[in-house]
C-alpha cells in the first residue's frame, strides 16, 4: 500500500536464517514479530511503518535466504519479493561469526542497490576469540556497516538514518585480514553432547516427561494452580451468583458465564507451562539439534528434519504450526505435514482431555500422556501412508545459549494474552449463544434444555455418537462446536452436565474423536492459505469422518470387541497363508509341466 510513495522509504531486512532480522525488526518498529533461535521463524513478509531520521519508512522483515537460488518455499518467496522491490533500501543482517560465508550473498544483493550491513551476535563472537572492526570493513566493502548489539532503539534508528543518507556504494567485496578474525569454531562440550543422538534424544524425552509431569500430575504446580482457579470460579464467584434473585439472570451468570469461562480458564496455568517448555526448547538452540538428529527417522516416512519444527509447534497452536510449513523445501512435503498436524494435540485440546480423562483414568497425567502419544502415533501413520521420497535436508544449527529470561517472559506473556483474547471473544460469544439457545423456547419462555430452541435444532444429531453409547444431541453439539474452537467442547460439557455423565469407554472413544477430528476454523483458514480452500475443506471433512470411524472402532474394542477383532485377524491371516501356499503349489506344478513341454 506504500509502494510508489515518494515520501515513504521502504527498507527490506534480508540475510541468512536465524541472523536476528526479526529481533531488529521489532527494535526498529516496536512490532511483535515472532522471533526465535531456530531456522524458519519468519515465513512471510512482515511490514510495519515507523519513522527513521524524521521521515516515514516501511520496514519489511523477509524470510532468511542462503542464496538467490533458494531451495525452500520461503526462500523463493523472499527472492521474488526482492525482485519486485528493487528500488528499496536493503538492510543486510548477518551474524558476526558467519560474515565470510554470507559475504557473497551480500555483494550479489548490494550490487547497484542502496544497502547497509548490520552485524549481530557480536558478544558471542568476541567471547569465542573473534575480532572485527566495522569501520575498516565498511571502507573495504564500500557500504555502511554497523553492529546492532547493545544499541537502543534510538541509536539503531540514528545509525540507519545515516546509512540511508549515504550514496550507493561499491568496493572490493573482500574482508581485509586486519579488520576481521574468526573465532574458534570448535564444538563446545555441551554442543558435542547435544549433537550425539544417544544423549540428545533421551534428554529430550526426559524433558518432555518432566514437562508433562509438572503440568498434569496430581499436586504438581499445574494441577494446584488449576484447582485454585476452579475454586475461585465455582466456589467464590458461583456462591455470589447463587444470590442473584432473578432466575434468568442467575442462570445467565452462573450457567452461561461462570460455568463456560471457568471451565476453560482454569486450564490456563497448564497451557502456560506447556508453552514455557516449547519456548525454552526453541530459544536454547536445542530444537535445531533435535531436528538434525531426527532427520534420518523422518526420512523413512517421507519427511525431513525441518518437519520437526512444525510438528513440535503443533503442540502449541495448529494454525501457527501450519504457517511455519512454508519453511519446508517442497510443496508436497508441506502438504503432508499439514495433513499430519491435526493429530498433534494442540493446547486447545488440553481442556477437553482433562475434562474427559477423569472418566477413564484416576491420574490425569497418565491419561493425557496416553492421548498425546496416540496423537503422535496417528500423525506418523498419516505421514507413512502419504510417503514419497524425502528431499535433501539442509539446515543451520542455531547457536547453543541460555534462554534470555526477559525474552522468555515476553514470549510467554504473548501466548497467555492470545489465549485470554480468544477466551474473551470467540469462546465467550459461543458460550453466551449456547446458553441463550439452550435456555429459551421458540416463544422465548425460560425453560429446561430439552425444551429449548437448541434441542429442536440439534435433536437429529443424537445418532452421531450413538454407536459409542451416547445417543445424546448435547454431546454431538459439543463435538461440532470444537470445529470453531476446541476449548468450546470443554465449556459445552460443563454447561450441559457439569462433568461427563457417560462410561469410561464412551469417554475414551470421544477423546479419540477430539484427538483425530478436523482442527479449528483458524487452522482450516491457515491450511487454506497454504493449500487452497478446496483442499483445506476436503481435508477437514475427511479427517472428521475418519475420526468418527476411529472412535467407533475404539469403543467396539473396549466393549469386548477385541476378542472378535483378534479372531477376524487370525482368520484373515490363515486365509492369506493358505492362498499363498496353494499358489506356490500351483506355480511348481506349472514349472514341471513347462519342463516336460520344452524338454
Amino acid at each position: 500500500m506504500h509502494r510508489g510513495s515518494a515520501d515513504v522509504e521502504r527498507i527490506l531486512l534480508v540475510g541468512n536464517p536465524n541472523a536476528g532480522k526479526s529481533t531488529l525488526f521489532n527494535a526498529l518498529t516496536g512490532g511483535h514479530a515472532k522471533v526465535g533461535n531456530w531456522h524458519g521463524v519468519t515465513v512471510g513478509a512482515l511490514e510495519r511503518e515507523t519513522e527513521i531520521g524524521g521521515k516515514r519508512a516501511v520496514v519489511t522483515d523477509l524470510p532468511g535466504i542462503y542464496s538467490l537460488d533458494g531451495m525452500s518455499m520461503e526462500e523463493k518467496g523472499a527472492v521474488r519479493y526482492l525482485e519486485e522491490h528493487r528500488e528499496a533500501f536493503l538492510l543486510f543482517v548477518c551474524e558476526c561469526a558467519l560474515l565470510p560465508r554470507a559475504l557473497p550473498l551480500f555483494t550479489a544483493l548490494a550490487e547497484g542497490s542502496r544497502c547497509a550491513l548490520v552485524l549481530t551476535k557480536r558478544r558471542q563472537f568476541l567471547r569465542s576469540g573473534g575480532f572485527l572492526d566495522e569501520r575498516e570493513i565498511s571502507r573495504a566493502l564500500g557500504y555502511p556497516v554497523f553492529t546492532a548489539d547493545g544499541r537502543s532503539k534510538k541509536q539503531l534508528k540514528r545509525a540507519l538514518a545515516e546509512a540511508l543518507s549515504m550514496p550507493r556504494g561499491g568496493g572490493r567485496g573482500e574482508l581485509p585480514e586486519s579488520a576481521y578474525r574468526a573465532g574458534s569454531d570448535g564444538l563446545s562440550r555441551a554442543d558435542r553432547l547435544l549433537t550425539n543422538g544417544f544423549f540428545c534424544i533421551p534428554l529430550f524425552l526426559a524433558c518432555l516427561v518432566a514437562a508433562f509431569y509438572l503440568t498434569f500430575a496430581p499436586h504438581a504446580p499445574g494441577d494446584l494452580m488449576k484447582e485454585g482457579i476452579e475454586r475461585f470460579f465455582s466456589g467464590y464467584l458461583g456462591g455470589l451468583a447463587g444470590g442473584i434473585p432473578s432466575a434468568v439472570l442467575r442462570g445467565f451468570v452462573r450457567d452461561g458465564l461462570l460455568a463456560g469461562l471457568g471451565s476453560v480458564l482454569c486450564f490456563l496455568p497448564q497451557i502456560a507451562l506447556l508453552f514455557l517448555f516449547l519456548i525454552l526448547m526453541e530459544e536454547s538452540g536445542f530444537l535445531s539439534r533435535l531436528a538434525m538428529l531426527t532427520d534420518g527417522a523422518f526420512s523413512k516416512i517421507g519427511l525431513n528434519g525441518r518437519a520437526m519444527f512444525s510438528l513440535l509447534m503443533g503442540f502449541g497452536c495448529s494454525a501457527a504450526a501450519i504457517l511455519t510449513t512454508r519453511g519446508l523445501d517442497e510443496k508436497r512435503i508441506q502438504r503432508r505435514v499439514i495433513l499430519c498436524l491435526p493429530y498433534i494435540s494442540c493446547s486447545a485440546k488440553l481442556p477437553v482431555f482433562l475434562t474427559l480423562s477423569a472418566s477413564f483414568f484416576s491420574d490425569p497425567f497418565v491419561a493425557v500422556v496416553l492421548l498425546y502419544a496416540l496423537g503422535i502415533g496417528l500423525a506418523l501413520l498419516a505421514a507413512l501412508f502419504l510417503r514419497t521420497d524425502a528431499p535433501p535436508f539442509v539446515m543451520e544449527l542455531a547457536p547453543l545459549q541460555l534462554p534470555n529470561p526477559r525474552f522468555v517472559a515476553k514470549a510467554l506473556f504473548f501466548q497467555i494474552k492470545q489465549f485470554i483474547i480468544k477466551l474473551a471473544t470467540v469462546i465467550l460469544a459461543f458460550f453466551l449463544a449456547s446458553w441463550l439457545l439452550s435456555s429459551f423456547s421458540w416463544s422465548f419462555r425460560y425453560c429446561g434444555v430439552e425444551e429449548s430452541m437448541l434441542a429442536s435444532l440439534c435433536g437429529g444429531l443424537k445418532y452421531l455418537f450413538a454407536p459409542i453409547g451416547m445417543a445424546d444431541w448435547k454431546i454431538a453439539y459439543a463435538a461440532l462446536s470444537g470445529l470453531v474452537a476446541k476449548e468450546n467442547i470443554a465449556g459445552a460439557l460443563s454447561m450441559f452436565y457439569g462433568g461427563f455423565p457417560y462410561s469410561a469407554a464412551s469417554a475414551f472413544a470421544f477423546s479419540v474423536f477430539v484427538l483425530a477430528c478436523s482442527p479449528c476454523v483458524s487452522a482450516i483458514a491457515a491450511s487454506a492459505k497454504e493449500l487452497g480452500w478446496k483442499s483445506a475443506l476436503i481435508n477437514a471433512a475427511g479427517q472428521t469422518v475418519t475420526a468418527l470411524l476411529l472412535c467407533y472402532i475404539v469403543y467396539f474394542l473396549l466393549q469386548g470387541g477385541g476378542i472378535y477383532a483378534a479372531l477376524a485377524l487370525a482368520l484373515y491371516a490363515a486365509v492369506r497363508l493358505l492362498r499363498k501356499h496353494r499358489g506356490e503349489n500351483i506355480h511348481r506344478r506349472r514349472g514341471k509341466l513347462a519342463e516336460k513341454l520344452h524338454g
